[in-house]
């Protein structure tokens, strides 16, 4: 399988997996994407539930690796990508969390950011003069995931760009006070600001001996592992024999653009739902068929605060641009901050069940496409802990969150940051290392 850039003509899919890795996006600034995706075996779908999380994560993987990392180094990379759970949680008839926090960080990124490290640090097995420097753009746990994710890998390092006041406080301690090969960059502006920078870093001629990679979602190696856990809770929920709908809370569409990865393997799924906060470019096209960017706004659900999602022209790619298509498995709806408050509160008093701003979001998409098809079975992904949000958290439900292991380790360790007002600001920082 080779890949290939979304701004140029699919006939040119020339690029390896390790070269899209590494370059993380297309000189000319497109996304890459696999030139060819093949479905599983409708064998291997029909009796997933004998097989164990890494024997499935192989399957679903192996194509898109292309025989680029050995078989057994591949495995040893899905072993310690999957070194945690990915519980399907029942909160109401028919409705089902699917929590992607029980990772080092309490995020679904640790996902993505695990394995990616992992692919990276093997590309970079035989160049012990060579420095690859990840450059990161976050609008919250991304920061986290890819500080934990590629902490002490030899020969990376790491530079992360997050936005000014508009992360939580633990999210900020997380990707700030890890220290060795990490680096953050505090960013006055918005996390498109923080995205846009990163991209015009990347194609800067005078950057071009800085070995400059991406960890967001924009890198394949972000972004397909992601697939892995809607094949697990597919997993856990088939034998309920009803038709299944993910709700996913979605910014800048990575998750999303996963799980329609996975339905096009194979993975037997009847809508996606893209729940979003006020940032409503996506929801605003399927109303209008008009794609119109704009400035991210604040909410308390920041992961998702991005006005232009660079993933979206995936999923249309996914769709060979068919607008109706689309529209058949994907459904989009916003909520306020105010309608996701409320959605928690309702969760927690019904149900005693916790969820943090973004799975609100959710759960919200998802009671809102049931209301047309009460038939079917649903999957809204708490994609972050509780704690990650404590302050409005605690302050909406009147509850006390416990601080799990993984977020007291950094609570009390000191941030250092560097501040950074412009492109021109982190283009010095990068040549002046």
């Amino acid at each position: 399988m080779k890949y290939y850039s979304l701004n140029d003509n699919k006939s040119n899919a020339n690029t390896s997996f390790e070269e899209a890795v590494v370059r993380g996006i297309a000189p000319d600034r497109g996304l890459y994407f696999p030139n060819e995706i093949k479905a599983l075996d409708k064998d291997f779908i029909e009796n997933i539930e004998n097989y164990s999380n890494e024997e499935i994560a192989y399957k679903v993987i192996k194509q898109f690796v292309n025989n680029e990392i050995p078989e057994d180094i591949l495995k040893g990379i899905i072993k310690e990508t999957l070194c945690f759970d990915f519980p399907t949680v029942k909160v109401e008839d028919d409705v089902y969390s699917l929590e992607l926090f029980h990772g080092p960080t309490m995020a679904f990124k640790d996902v993505g950011a695990r394995f990616m490290a992992r692919c990276l640090g093997y590309f970079n097995r035989d160049k012990a003069d060579e420095t690859v420097t990840v450059l990161v753009a976050t609008s919250g746990d991304t920061g986290g995931a890819v500080a934990s994710g590629f902490l002490g890998v030899k020969g990376v390092e790491v530079v992360i760009l997050y936005p000014s006041g508009k992360v939580s406080d633990i999210q900020e301690k997380q990707l700030t006070t890890l220290g060795q090969n990490i680096t953050a960059l505090e960013v006055d502006g918005v996390f498109d600001d923080c995205q846009e920078m990163v991209k015009t870093a990347f194609l800067d001629s005078e950057l071009t001996e800085e070995n400059l990679t991406s960890a967001n979602s924009i890198n394949v190696a972000r972004w397909l592992p992601q697939m892995f856990y809607f094949f697990f809770a597919y997993k856990q929920l088939k034998s309920q024999n009803k038709e299944l709908v993910f709700s996913v809370p979605s910014g800048n569409f990575g998750n999303i653009c996963a799980g329609m990865m996975a339905h096009k393997l194979g993975l037997p799924v009847k809508q996606f739902v893209a729940s979003t906060n006020i940032n409503d470019t996506v929801p605003q096209y399927m109303a209008t068929k008009q794609y119109s960017p704009k400035p991210s706004k604040q909410t308390i659900s920041n992961a998702m605060d991005v006005g232009n999602p660079s993933n979206f022209i995936r999923i249309q790619t996914i769709f060979n641009n068919d607008f109706e298509a689309l529209n058949e498995l994907f459904s989009s709806f916003s909520y306020s901050d105010e309608e996701t408050k409320e959605a928690m509160l309702s969760i927690c008093n019904n149900t005693k069940y916790v969820a943090d701003p973004h799975g609100a979001v959710g759960y919200l998409g998802l009671k809102k496409y049931q209301e047309t098809h009460p038939n079917t079975l649903g999957v809204f992904l708490e994609t972050a802990h509780p704690v990650k949000f404590l302050d409005v958290v605690e302050s909406t439900l009147g509850v006390t969150v416990p601080i799990p292991e993984q977020i007291k380790a950094v609570m009390n360790n000191k941030k250092e940051s560097l501040l950074v007002s412009n492109y021109e600001g982190l283009k010095s920082y990068l040549k002046s290392r």
